[in-house]
């Protein structure tokens, strides 16, 4: 590994002069320059898509640049590979998880050793690194086991086990409560500052740049737009930079991931729905069942959700929002518990009862299990029910074209017509085709499963208002997201998910995001949930 420069000096830890990369004809980064200091956390800001990720899989190895130049502590240099930045001194945390599961925390640590290693020598440089960052995690705890912020922190180790001198963060805080987001970036400054590292952080929050960076270059559209200092910075300079035009910080919070303009306030528009003496449109009591591994992934869930409310559920990535998704599609078998919908019991086990019952769903991939992508937006429109589109018992194009030109204008969906192919959609339009057909069915209950993944600033905005407006519609809402930011905006009432059970609600404007953090860090989690 390269010799760590000492601290002050004026040799860049890595430039990157005019990197170039296209993906057929998506140009991902467009001639992009970025320099990082030793002693200082870099921040890489842009939206999804901006080509943040990109830029740093050039740096890490994963992706070969079409042109372009890369200096590492002033030596020109190529990284065909991750190999060849590991031995620049070169380290890389991704968003995406790449553990064993059956493994234990020092075995995943060590994948990718070659020779024998000693197994007790392991599991004192994870005890050792762990309790030097304030990591608190388990040499021989099996990953299976483990929280997602646990996992998360598994990551680091395993990056910091090879010393490097240069860290990429890519979104390292999707899984993370509140509180472990505090503490990553404790650890990020201890490791700048005392150990003279260079770091980039690439996010699209505007509270994570502004909190945990010294400065940063905004992306958009694969190229850089500015570079600032973040000191000199503040929430609307960053947020107009990302997304290039005049944004309400307000409106746009959750787009923009500002917890901080939404904790704590009631809800923009109507007061939180009076839910005494009512029957609810969606109730879920002791619902047990296992995912496709056998493991327990909802473990006695009672769940209310009323008309006219949004309830955001919110929680670390993995503890069971899927197989909640799932079950309200009629995906996931249910081995106890009950469910009703507006006051009648529905047999969840049964292919598409949920949907009978007047349940609709936007999936969390919509490309997985939300529209065919080589099938036009008029056929995605109406692929739950072809009768809508028949007469006299037959098929019939110019009806379907005729609803689906309805549909297009009332949800606004920009395409070229009903014939066009869906693949050929932005993925906000392929968003509200989703949205439209779920919504043409007039259901009771709309199921929103991570409803603004992917999407750009000005989507996120309309989904969220859209959102919203069928709440107010009388529909009863329920919200699973990822986004706390998105969960704050939206939500009358918020569930906290940990391990599959249902461990705290509150609603919106008692919010205390100390208390969030903690209940989505499984404070209470041992408590019995009332039925």
């Amino acid at each position: 590994m390269a010799d760590k420069p000492a601290a002050g000096t004026e040799v860049p830890a890595v430039r990157l002069t005019s990197i170039t990369k296209s993906f057929g004809a998506i140009v991902a980064c467009d001639h992009v320059d970025l320099t990082l200091h030793r002693g200082r956390i870099h921040g890489i800001l842009g939206e999804n898509g901006a080509g943040k990720s990109t830029l740093m899989k050039v740096l890490i190895g994963l992706v070969l640049p079409d042109g372009g130049t890369i200096e590492v502590d002033g030596e020109p240099c190529q990284i065909r590979d991750p190999h060849d930045a590991a031995e620049r001194g070169i380290g890389m945390v991704h968003q995406h998880f790449s553990l064993v599961n059956p493994l234990t925390v020092w075995e995943n640590v060590m994948l990718g050793d070659t020779g024998r290693f000693d197994a007790a020598a392991a599991r004192r440089r994870v005890a050792e690194i762990s309790e030097r960052y304030g990591l608190g995690v388990d040499a021989d705890a099996r990953v299976g086991d483990l929280t997602a912020g646990v996992r998360q922190r598994v990551e680091i180790i395993k990056c910091l086990r090879r010393d490097p001198s240069i860290l990429i963060f890519d979104e390292p805080t999707s899984v993370l409560t509140p509180a472990e987001s505090d503490r990553l970036f404790e650890v990020l400054r201890q490791a700048v500052y005392e150990e003279n590292r260079a770091v980039a952080l690439v996010s699209h929050k505007l509270d994570e740049i502004l909190h945990a960076t010294d400065e940063v270059t905004i992306m958009r559209t694969g190229a850089v737009v500015d570079r600032m200092v973040t000191a000199e910075a503040d929430a609307p300079i960053l947020a107009r930079a990302m997304v290039g035009r005049e944004v309400s910080l307000r409106s746009e919070a959750s787009a923009l991931g500002l917890v901080a303009e939404l904790a704590g306030e009631g809800a923009d528009e109507g007061a939180e729905a009076e839910t005494e003496g009512r029957t609810p449109v969606l109730r879920l009591r002791g619902v047990t069942a296992r995912g496709p591994d056998g493991r327990v992934s909802l473990d006695g869930l009672s769940l209310d959700v009323f008309s006219h409310e949004v309830v955001g559920v919110a929680g670390v990535e993995g503890n069971g929002q899927t197989a909640l998704t799932d079950l309200l599609s009629s995906l996931l078998a249910v081995e106890a518990g009950a469910v009703e919908v507006d006051g009648a019991p529905v047999e969840p086990n049964r292919p598409g009862a949920m949907a009978r019952a007047g349940v609709a769903v936007i999936p969390e991939d919509r490309h997985a299990s939300g529209c065919v992508l080589d099938m036009t937006v008029a056929e995605n429109l109406f692929l739950v029910d072809l009768n809508r589109i028949a007469s006299r018992g037959f098929f019939d194009p110019a009806l379907m074209r005729r609803e689906a030109g309805r549909l297009i204008s009332e949800f606004e969906i920009q395409t070229a017509g009903p014939d066009a192919p869906f693949w050929s959609l932005s993925g906000g339009n392929q968003q509200r085709v989703v949205l439209a057909r779920e919504l043409s069915y007039a259901p009771k209950v709309l199921v929103a499963a991570q409803p603004t993944h992917g999407l750009d600033v000005g989507a996120i905005e309309w989904m969220t208002s859209r959102l919203r407006a069928v709440a107010d519609s009388g529909v009863g809402v329920l919200l699973i997201s990822s986004e706390l930011e998105e969960i704050l905006q939206l939500s009358d009432r918020i569930a906290v998910l940990f391990r599959g059970r249902v461990i705290g609600e509150m609603s919106r404007g008692e919010v205390d995001l100390e208390e969030l953090g903690l209940l989505m860090g499984g404070a209470g989690a041992a408590e019995p949930v009332p039925a």
